[in-house]
């Protein structure tokens, strides 16, 4: 119990101290007719909106299921997913979801392969745009799967109601993702957020009611099949501690900024939010079960499964079903804006304008029609391995991206560095490690070449940046 309370002072405590110095860092400026949606304002995608309004939308786009079903696996680890989630979202996924979304206001609401172009250099944004278009299709259509499921299984969980919900979730997101976003989005999206902090804070108000006890800090490795924590314990819960998904997001919400010092409490603040998020689920699934429960509800049916079980036994069967509905609100309201998102990263990079609707559709339908065929040929836990992996990568181009913009801005650029050198050790030592998706080394060789490459990663930034800023320099 005293972890979990230190932790969440720890998320809040986090926001007030380290949220304020990084946007010090950045210099975010009260310029309230500056940002993007008043000098881009086109009434589809740039429009402004008020900073409340923006929060839920934010927090609505980069929740999903991951700061639910990531740390209910995490918690296969045991209290140490605690430690993860603190640390991880003030110094990685605050830092990363601020940064992403400011320097993107500053640079007219551009998405991050455009972002990564610019700053880290434009060989590298066509591998950032495939990157960025793979983790959003594979979002998408997890995110079309994950809710059908859950849905079908509080009706009669039968296959033909699960192909008939998914057909309403693919009609939803089309309509949301062509429409302009204060028509659909910007109105529902308040009344969804508050429905996924009260599912939030009924489950964690019932823990503290539970007969068992929230575990306190222990280091020791609990996962039954005792796979190792670094590095999958960093790609297992990614939302709620760092996430690349987050950076296909917060340049949708650049758009929509109405003053650049609503910055912090719009993306920093609301991974603060995903944060407390993660801990409730992650104590939740540690207090109700213990590790080989949690395991075989999965092996059963899924983290969607563990969710059911859990709210179930915490809130009873109407509390319980109520929770779940607030949870399934999640993944839809991240599907939507990944497809809208991937509309827009295709737009940037083919360069044709989104105001007229012809325009709209000529890049969403072919992006729904990839999505519906991973749907019927790949099965849902490969998609989610993919998306794990793809994902954390995504994080370290963004982050990346953060540490190349401070450097040549002459401020603290160790703030993005030091998670980015972390992250990228993660993602290279997974590949490498991972007999399926990767080479199948052992784990001492793969992390060596997983650090080695990150450190690499960072002479090569520093030495680019350096030659930038001396060109720049040179030629005023």
């Amino acid at each position: 119990m005293f972890t979990f309370i230190v932790s969440i002072l720890l998320l809040i405590l986090g926001y007030f101290t380290y949220g304020k110095f990084v946007e010090k860092i950045f210099g975010a400026r009260d310029n309230e007719q500056d940002t993007p949606s008043h000098t881009e304002n086109d009434g589809v995608d740039f429009i402004p909106l008020k900073k409340q309004k923006n929060a839920f939308i934010q927090l609505l786009n980069i929740a999903g299921v991951g700061p639910i079903f990531g740390p209910i696996l995490g918690a296969l680890y045991g209290p140490v997913a605690f430690l993860w989630i603190v640390l991880g979202c003030i110094f990685a996924g605050g830092v990363h979801d601020y940064l992403t979304g400011m320097i993107s206001v500053r640079n007219k609401g551009l998405q991050l392969p455009a972002l990564a172009a610019k700053y880290i250099g434009k060989p590298f944004s066509h591998l950032v745009n495939l990157f960025a278009l793979l983790l959003l299709l594979l979002v998408g259509t997890v995110f079309v799967v994950a809710p059908s499921e859950m849905i079908s299984e509080l009706l009669d969980g039968s296959q033909q109601t699960l192909m008939l919900i998914t057909a309403a979730i693919f009609l939803y997101y089309t309509i949301a993702t062509i429409l302009p976003i204060d028509k659909i989005i910007g109105r529902i999206y308040p009344f969804l957020g508050a429905m996924l902090l009260l599912s939030a804070l009924g489950i964690g108000i019932g823990i503290f009611f539970s007969s068992n006890s929230i575990p306190e800090i222990d280091f020791e490795n609990l996962h039954p099949d005792n796979i190792p924590y670094y590095p999958l314990i960093f790609l297992t819960i990614s939302c709620g501690a760092l996430s690349g998904f987050h950076a296909t997001q917060s340049p949708i919400i650049s758009r929509t900024l109405n003053n650049e010092k609503d910055g912090r409490y719009v993306f920093y603040g609301m991974m603060i939010a995903e944060g407390v998020i993660a801990m409730v689920w992650a104590a939740a699934a540690m207090t109700i079960t213990d590790q080989q429960e949690i395991y075989q509800l999965i092996q059963d049916g899924g983290p969607g499964l563990v969710v059911n079980h859990l709210a179930t036994i915490i809130l009873g069967s109407i509390g319980g079903t109520i929770a779940v509905i607030g949870i399934i609100v999640l993944p839809i309201t991240s599907g939507d804006t990944s497809f809208r998102a991937a509309r827009m990263i295709v737009a940037e990079y083919i360069k044709r304008p989104q105001k007229e609707l012809k325009n709209r559709f000529m890049i969403a339908i072919p992006i729904f029609a990839v999505s519906f065929l991973l749907l019927t040929v790949v099965d849902f836990d490969m998609l989610w391995r993919y998306f794990s992996w793809a994902n954390q990568v995504t994080a370290a181009i963004a982050l990346w991206t953060g540490t190349a913009y401070l450097y040549r801005q002459g401020n603290y650029y160790w703030i993005p560095l030091v998670p980015a050198v972390f992250i990228t050790s993660v993602v290279i030592t997974y590949i490498f490690y991972d007999s399926d998706l990767g080479f199948g080394l052992g784990m001492t060789l793969s992390k060596w070449i997983g650090i080695g490459f990150a450190l690499f990663c960072a002479i090569l930034l520093h030495l680019g940046s350096d030659i930038k800023k001396h060109i720049n320099f040179s030629s005023k």
